[in-house]
């Protein structure tokens, strides 16, 4: 057990650019839990990327980017652009150099991932040819069933999906040299003719970065989608089935309560240098 006065310093990196979202909710609900059931002080601050062009510095021990609406092709020199990828530059710096024996873990979701992918050329960020949103099977690699994140989970898991980007197409060559390694991908469907996206992938030995929303709470996520703004946008957008199939599925406690439980929990505790995650 550890020490009750503890100290983990963790930033938020908000992406959302002020849209409603679930995201933050959830991110720092699974912090708040970590942090009493693991006998944690947590001191997390936030910040505002894309509305105030806020980045952390290095002092921080973990890092979690979040996910975010728009285009993550269409933002790329812009100020809180710059903003950002000099912070991850800085983190990539303090990592590499020997003389700091404490490493500094990141963890990306969505909007993030897909920025990283494009912007250090792991693989093809583009448009889908239709919005991908709902609850849907995650499929490990041999990799993802060795990483660490997704320990305790089966194979495949479920995960909330929501995107209109995707990424394929893996550029083998820098993933290898930067010590990477693509851990899970979309639904395999052999006689679909579309490439499979590559759901999350370890991009160094500290840092990972999911397509998907790992943080997505089924009972807050279940409540959101039930208020009659959303339900109504959801039914109008894609149907009463993808509403009613939405609804059971996060309900359903071997799905997204599951992934919930597992994915951040087990990128946290290893971040803190433990082996043995608490899960919720």
């Amino acid at each position: 057990m550890m020490n009750k006065h503890e100290t983990v310093r963790i930033a938020i990196l908000d992406l959302y650019q002020g849209v409603a979202n679930e995201g933050m909710r959830c991110i720092r609900e699974i912090l708040n839990q970590f942090g009493e059931m693991n006998h944690l002080n947590c001191e997390v601050d936030e910040f505002d990327v894309r509305l105030r062009n806020e980045v952390p510095s290095t002092h921080y021990d973990i890092y979690i980017s979040s996910g975010g609406p728009g285009s993550p092709l269409e933002t790329k020199g812009s100020a809180w652009e710059k903003a950002y990828f000099g912070w991850l530059n800085s983190i990539k710096a303090f990592n590499e150099d020997a003389r700091n024996e404490e490493k500094k873990q990141v963890f990306l979701i969505c909007h993030s991932y897909q920025l990283v992918m494009r912007e250090w050329n792991l693989g093809l960020v583009s448009k889908r040819k239709s919005t991908s949103f709902g609850v849907f099977p995650i499929h490990q690699l041999e990799r993802g069933r060795e990483d660490i994140i997704f320990r305790g989970l089966p194979d495949p898991f479920y995960a909330v999906d929501s995107r209109d980007y995707q990424v394929t197409q893996p550029n083998l060559r820098v993933i290898n040299e930067n010590g990477g390694h693509i851990l899970a991908i979309e639904k395999d469907r052999p006689h679909v003719p579309l490439e499979r996206a590559i759901m999350a992938m370890r991009i160094n030995d500290w840092m990972v970065g999911t397509q998907f929303h790992p943080e997505a709470d089924a009972v807050g996520m279940a409540m959101h989608l039930q208020t009659p703004e959303k339900k109504a946008s959801v039914i109008a957008n894609y149907g009463q089935a993808k509403w009613d199939s939405m609804i059971e599925q996060l309900n359903d406690p071997d799905k997204i309560m599951f992934t919930y439980a597992h994915v951040l929990p087990n990128f946290l505790f290893h971040a803190i240098g433990k082996t043995e995650p608490v899960f919720f």
